[in-house]
C-alpha cells in the first residue's frame, strides 16, 4: 500500500464523527444517507461532506438509485491499514519487551558513579 494511501485513510479515520458513520456501516452494511446521517448530531452538508472524505479514502462507496443514495462499507482498505497496524505492532512489540527486561533486571548497589567536574 502506498504512504499517500495510507495517509489518506487515517486522516479519514482521524474524526469521531466518519468513524461512526463507518461503524454504523460495519453493523448494517450499507445505508441510505438519511438513514447514516440520522443518529448524527450533523447538519447534512457536513454528513455529505464526511461522507466525501471517506470515499476518497476508498473506505466507502455511494450507488445513487432515482432519489436514493447507498452508502456501503468497502472494507479492503481497512484491511490493508490493519495489515500496516500489525506489522508496525510487531516491530514495537519486540523492542518494548526488551525494554521491559532492562527496566525490570536489578540495578548495581552502591553509590552512583561520580561526575568529574568540567574544567
Amino acid at each position: 500500500m502506498q504512504t499517500d494511501s495510507l495517509d489518506t485513510i487515517y486522516r479519514a479515520l482521524g474524526d469521531p464523527s466518519r468513524r461512526a458513520m463507518l461503524q454504523q456501516l460495519a453493523d448494517a452494511r450499507s445505508l441510505t444517507v438519511s438513514e447514516l446521517a440520522a443518529p448524527l448530531p450533523l447538519a447534512m452538508p457536513t454528513v455529505l461532506k464526511h461522507l466525501a472524505v471517506l470515499e476518497r479514502a476508498a473506505l466507502v462507496s455511494r450507488h445513487k438509485t432515482g432519489r436514493t443514495v447507498r452508502v456501503t462499507l468497502q472494507p479492503a482498505a481497512l484491511t490493508e491499514a490493519m495489515a500496516w497496524l500489525q506489522r508496525t505492532e510487531a516491530f514495537w512489540t519486540g523492542r518494548l519487551d526488551r525494554l521491559a527486561v532492562v527496566v525490570a533486571s536489578p540495578r548495581p548497589s552502591g553509590p552512583p558513579p561520580s561526575e568529574e567536574e568540567p574544567p
